[in-house]
């Protein structure tokens, strides 16, 4: 319980932080916030009202101070050019990111251990080679370029599977499914790179200990003696480049939905920078950096699990 304690309390002063950021973005963006948002036509008088509705005429600290009750009551503010609030914008858009980055996980964690255990148990051999290889490849392209190579096969050639839209898994599991396909395919290629690489590295280190040799001398199964003595052993450090990886998988996310044309958080997140609307900035950025240390505090209280050994 302390060291879970511990791990809890040290992720409020990285929110602390995180939170003064997103509060910075509104002040440190180039140029008046309230003519930008006012429009490029706008008079001074129209300039003046849009200050005084968004609070810039007060002192910066009095700005922060009404910024974070209101975030401690759950209100994020209104959107500028919808007039629509912030929070149901982004309950509206959850759904479809949370299905895109659960499935791209899934394939990642799914392909990209067993993959890198392999490689492992066949260092230098054709195999080897081939899993390095495609980890090259999977960080030698950026995901939106992934994204438009398969939609080719797949959609234009083939018209296996959509390239656009988002059907909710409510209304429909197998169509949900069928849309999600290429998007979690090309976001979980770059991770798979990444998971592969780490897991091949840590199972070399744990092959080559006395206990491994101790377990084939005692005549137990490759796959067993590969999966369960070793892998288990080696888990931390993959454990660990998972929580790293999870910011690959937000950034391709982003990314991904706006090529796939997907109505999620990603997406609104374009549409919002472009369009300066920047409580909606604030909200997103404020949600995806508590999901991030979420997982990766999560991340940190599955050592415990992995390794008893471990203390704070």
């Amino acid at each position: 319980m302390r060291y879970v304690l511990h791990r809890i309390l040290a992720t409020l002063p990285v929110m602390a932080v995180v939170a003064v950021f997103v509060f910075s973005l509104l002040h440190l963006s180039p140029g008046d916030p309230a003519a930008i948002i006012a429009g490029e036509f706008a008079s001074p008088a129209e300039i003046a009202r849009v200050r005084v509705s968004l609070g810039l005429d007060q002192p910066l600290h009095t700005q922060f101070l009404v910024w974070v009750t209101r975030l401690a009551q759950g209100d994020f503010g209104t959107s500028i050019f919808s007039d629509i609030p912030v929070t149901r914008m982004i309950l509206q858009r959850v759904e479809p990111t949370l299905s895109l980055t659960f499935l791209s996980m899934l394939i990642t964690i799914s392909v990209a251990v067993p993959l890198g255990a392999i490689a492992a148990w066949k260092a230098n051999s054709i195999i080897d080679r081939l899993v390095m290889a495609l980890a090259v490849f999977g960080f030698s392209f950026p995901v939106f370029v992934i994204g438009y190579l398969l939609m080719f096969p797949f959609a234009i050639w083939t018209d296996l599977l959509p390239v656009q839209g988002y059907v909710s898994l409510f209304e429909d599991p197998a169509r949900w499914l069928r849309h999600l396909v290429l998007p979690s395919i090309s976001v979980s290629l770059v991770f798979i790179a990444l998971i592969a690489r780490m897991t091949r590295a840590s199972m070399l280190e744990v092959l080559s200990q006395d206990y491994v040799r101790t377990a084939h001398a005692k005549g137990l199964p490759d796959s067993k003696v590969l999966f369960k003595h070793a892998l288990q052993n080696a888990s931390v450090p993959i454990v660990t480049a998972i929580g790293i990886g999870v910011a690959l998988v937000i950034g391709g996310v982003v990314v991904t939905e706006t090529v796939f044309a997907i109505p999620g958080l990603g997406r609104l997140t374009v549409d919002s920078i472009l369009r300066r609307d920047y409580p909606v900035i604030q909200a997103i950025v404020l949600v995806f950096s508590f999901a991030y240390v979420l997982i990766n505090l999560l991340i940190d209280l599955s050592y415990k699990l992995l390794d008893p050994r471990i203390r704070y």
